[in-house]
């Protein structure tokens, strides 16, 4: 069975100050998700399912998603503010203006997704050996198979120098992921050390940690766990203007409640992507130097 390609791309981009999944990087106009799923294509990747905001839908038809069509499957959904929502939970959350985050977002596309899937972040550039070990070891199970798995990157290999990022920092045993805590402001600090703001507390680190950057990869069973971690957080959040419900933290629910297991693989590509305006630049040369290698042909697609 060929595993499908999940995109969260449904983010305002505040920090970024633009609709980065969009923005183009590439020397004919592509965007960082061409190149994403350029690679998952020729990994095996039977379909692609882009998660977006009904507010960008004709630029994301036209600077994106009608190229993509015309050279592999895919489809989009929309993710909205009363998306999943009753109306009792409208009301109460009207005053809401960002998305409810990632794994509200996931669930917006249960009813596509039918195979084992991979899910990314539309603004983050992974490389193409994470879709390679990813895709091989999805197209062996089954559509109720509870052994699910993620591409660990390592922490220093992710950072940014324009700014904070957010990770999920793993706790890993044997292979296996036993949980992973959601740190949304890690940085250098002025001593060239890693910080992250966690809590109302500096907590220093290695960079040697292993980090979720939400490259995941489940099987349709795990959307019915992902509803109940919602459902929980819907519940006791749905006043609250700015809490996200996020995927690393649902992924650890579902091991540390004895649902699932996620097996780690590990990937020691560094990232790059477009988290701030001043990120831009480093992208298209990064790119560049992709295409100077012979690393991606000069034409992405052949449409």
């Amino acid at each position: 069975m060929k595993p499908t390609l999940l995109v969260l791309a449904a983010g305002m981009g505040s920090r970024y100050g633009g609709v980065k999944q969009i923005d183009a990087v590439g020397v004919h106009g592509e965007t960082l998700l061409d190149f994403g799923v350029y690679d998952a294509h020729n990994a095996g990747y039977g379909k692609v399912v882009f998660i977006i905001r009904k507010d960008i839908e004709k630029d994301f038809r036209e600077r994106l998603f009608d190229r993509i069509a015309r050279n592999m499957d895919a489809e989009y959904v929309f993710q909205g503010l009363d998306s999943l929502l009753t109306e009792e939970q409208i009301k109460l959350s009207e005053g809401r203006k960002k998305p409810w985050g990632t794994i509200h977002a996931l669930l917006c596309a249960k009813d596509v997704v039918k195979e084992p899937f991979t899910v990314i972040n539309a603004d983050d550039y992974y490389g193409r050996s994470a879709y390679q070990t990813l895709g091989k070891y999805l197209s062996g199970l089954d559509v109720n198979d509870t052994r699910h798995a993620m591409v660990g990157f390592t922490l220093e290999n992710t950072m940014s120098r324009n700014g904070s990022v957010t990770r999920g920092i793993c706790q890993v045993k044997d292979g296996n992921l036993e949980s992973v805590v959601e740190h949304t402001k890690i940085e250098y600090a002025p001593d060239g050390r890693i910080v992250s703001h966690f809590n109302g507390e500096d907590i220093y680190l290695t960079g040697k940690e292993p980090v979720s950057m939400n490259f995941f990869g489940f099987t349709p069973r795990a959307f019915d766990d992902f509803y109940t971690y919602w459902e929980n957080f819907i519940r006791e959040n749905v006043k609250e203007e700015k809490k996200e419900c996020l995927l690393p933290n649902g992924a650890s629910e579902i091991v540390t409640s004895g649902k699932g297991s996620i097996r780690v693989f590990t990937s020691e590509d560094r990232w790059f992507g477009m988290t701030y305006p001043e990120d831009k630049p480093l992208v298209m040369s990064e790119i560049r130097a992709k295409l100077d290698s012979g690393y991606y042909p000069e034409k992405l697609w052949e449409k």
